[in-house]
Parts: structure tokens; C-alpha cells; sequence
């Protein structure tokens, strides 16, 4: 039960009770689950919508995307669902293990120690899946 003293959790507990109301199913939702609805793109559509193929002199599907890795770094990891979609893309579009890391680490400079342990974790549940999925 929320504290009748903390309007914020009163508000929250409120959406929640809206939310099983509308669709039961919601109760057990996670944005984690969410993930699996958005499939990792073909490295070539990412090239085509991330990369170069439209600006011949711009940057590479995966210079992009260790961009976007870097930024949610430094933002804290809090986007979890796009960190580990950003990882996923990042193997597809040809970036290794060790630039995923690499990049990861560096952002420890600008975001802090949490959120570079937080995002290194995050990326190293989507390497191990990768692993997995090879063998």
C-alpha cells in the first residue's frame, strides 16, 4: 500500500491500478519484455538508415551506434531496454566485443563509475546471450 504522505507514490500506485483495470496482463509487464518485439535491424538497413549509404561521407552504421552507446552511457544507463538493443545492434552492424567495452569504459571519464559498471553489465548479458546463440 502507498504512504497516503507521498503524493508521488499515490500517483504511481493510481496508473498501476489503471493500467491492471484496462488489461490484466499489464500487472506482470516489463520493459524488458519489450524488447522482444523490436527485432535487431540487418546490418544493411542499419547502414542504409544509420550510415553512409545516404551520406557517402558521413559516418558508419557503427561509428553511430558507439555513439548512441557512449551517450546512454553517460546518461546512466536508465534507457536498460536500448542499452542492451544498442549492443545487440552494435554486434550486427560488425563492432567487436572489445570496442563495445572499450567504449563503454571510456564514458567512465564523463558518466562516473555507477553508470559504467551499470551499462557494462547491461552490454555483458547481451554478449553472453551472443555467445550462446554461437555456439
Amino acid at each position: 500500500m502507498s504512504d497516503p504522505k507521498n503524493p508521488f507514490e499515490a500517483m504511481i500506485a493510481q496508473y498501476q491500478d489503471m493500467a491492471k483495470a484496462m488489461n490484466p496482463a499489464l500487472e506482470s509487464f516489463t520493459p524488458k519484455g519489450f524488447e522482444n518485439l523490436w527485432p535487431t535491424m540487418p546490418k544493411d538497413m542499419m547502414e542504409m538508415f544509420f550510415g553512409n549509404t545516404l551520406n557517402k561521407d558521413g559516418l558508419d552504421a557503427k561509428t553511430r551506434l558507439l555513439l548512441t552507446l557512449a551517450a546512454l552511457t553517460v546518461l546512466g544507463g536508465q534507457a536498460e531496454s536500448q542499452v542492451r538493443l544498442t549492443v545487440r545492434h552494435l554486434l550486427e552492424a560488425g563492432a567487436t566485443k572489445q570496442e563495445i567495452v572499450e567504449c563503454i569504459g571510456q564514458m567512465s571519464m564523463f558518466a562516473g563509475i555507477p553508470a559504467m559498471t551499470k551499462v557494462m553489465e547491461l552490454a555483458q548479458e547481451v554478449l553472453a546471450e551472443s555467445e550462446e546463440d554461437d555456439t
